[in-house]
């Protein structure tokens, strides 16, 4: 490989930055849309999946992991317009930071087995339980520690179970959004 195309893929240009900045915002707006429940529904979930549906991995995974940062210094983005290290170190502080890891996974699915419908599909499913795996496991982990013990069955009843309805709706509208935007984003 010659060192042009070695600097080409890991630099970032200005092009991969605006787009990063405008789906870190997406992101954002998409958390404060929600319905109100002790765990509300927001439309996060279908601003992750279409963000890497839109941008890929590596781009993809850069604007979920801007907008935790902005979350984590205090910037009102999370649900609810709530910020700040506490939201991440709080029982549901792990769903967020599952969103890292189903960017990672849905966006290799995509880009080693290709953005037809049933694999993004496939991709997202994935990612998704990789959230719910990831949130469920510290969601246990903290509340043992602040609130006692709780079984796994408890967790998923409210952290897991009311939202899969919702969730696979959210993956279909990600779907629909990245194939109908996605021919109309620079690589």
């Amino acid at each position: 490989m010659n060192s042009k195309s070695n600097s080409k893929s890991m630099t970032v240009s200005t092009v991969d930055l605006v787009y990063i900045a405008l789906c870190t915002a997406l992101i954002a707006v998409c958390s404060w849309i929600q319905i109100p429940l002790t765990v509300p529904i927001t439309l996060q979930t279908f601003a992750v999946f279409a963000v890497v549906g839109l941008l890929g991995t590596k781009r993809g995974t850069l604007s979920v992991l801007v907008y935790i940062l902005l979350g984590a210094v205090g910037v009102p983005v999370f649900a609810g317009f709530s910020g700040g290290i506490g939201v991440l170190l709080g029982n549901t502080g792990g769903y967020i930071i599952g969103f890292i890891f189903s960017a990672i996974v849905t966006g290799w699915i995509l880009d080693h087995l290709g953005k037809s419908i049933p694999v993004m599909a496939i991709a997202m499913i994935v990612g998704l339980a990789v959230c719910y795996i990831f949130g469920t496991a510290w969601f246990m982990f903290v509340y043992m520690r602040t609130s006692g013990t709780v079984g796994l069955v408890s967790v998923l009843s409210w952290c897991v179970i009311p939202f899969i309805l919702p969730d696979a709706i959210k993956i279909a509208l990600a779907i629909v959004v990245s194939k109908s935007v996605g021919p109309y984003v620079r690589d």
